[in-house]
């Protein structure tokens, strides 16, 4: 199983089989690893509907064929009608897929689209459980993840729009995942953070975490 980190809040989950892309911003990113050529998803999902993270969705699932996961009200809103298939969910469900499962979990954080929630999601494929946090606060029901004994947590740390380093490694104590990663961080001035020390501050909190620049992958 590879998680490999495209920069901002953009990541590839591959099992051999199916290739899954998470909030793919890459044109316009001077961060991005890849660009929207260089990537082919079997499935894309979006957290919500802000530029920085439904970004090149359409034009990549159009190219692709990829189908697009997203909460009821950005499916039915913005992706009706741009000729590509998407799948309607909604916070708290869970749906068998092709790689496994997937589950809508709540994110604290505007969704971009009237009506509509902004989420995270937890990925069940190649044997692992992976949680994409979206763009979230500190918020309680990170508690909840415990149970799942989640291989690997991908969360914000850029502050300022999300949590900063010091609620993100909050969040991995709560979570208790394997691993936790840091993203969304540094594409913008207002969110440049240091990695490193969101890894020192999870430390301190007894969680494991590592640093992957855009580009980098690695293997649970």
């Amino acid at each position: 199983m590879q998680i490999t980190f495209l920069g901002h809040a953009c990541f590839e989950l591959s099992d051999g089989v199916h290739t899954l892309l998470v909030d793919p911003y890459l044109t316009g990113n001077a961060l991005a690893a890849k660009t929207t050529e260089e990537v082919n998803p079997d499935f894309i999902f979006v957290t919500h509907a802000h530029g920085d993270h439904i970004g090149d969705t359409v034009s990549i699932a159009k190219r692709t064929g990829a189908v697009v996961y997203a909460v009821v009200e950005l499916a039915d809103g913005l992706l009706a009608g741009q000729g590509i298939k998407a799948a309607r969910g909604n916070i708290g469900g869970r749906q068998a897929t092709p790689f496994g499962s997937v589950k809508y979990l709540p994110a604290a954080h505007g969704s971009g689209v009237p009506g509509g929630l902004a989420c995270g999601y937890l990925f069940e494929i190649g044997g692992k459980k992976i949680y994409h946090a979206g763009d979230t606060g500190l918020i309680a029901d990170f508690s909840l993840l415990r149970e799942e004994k989640l291989d690997a947590a991908l969360l914000p740390i850029g502050d300022f729009y999300t949590m900063g380093p010091e609620d993100a490694a909050r969040a991995a104590g709560m979570i208790g995942a394997e691993l936790s990663i840091p993203m969304h961080y540094d594409t913008f001035p207002v969110i440049r953070q240091d990695p490193e020390r969101f890894r020192a501050l999870a430390a301190a909190r007894g969680c494991k975490a590592a640093v992957l620049r855009p580009g980098e992958s690695i293997r649970l």
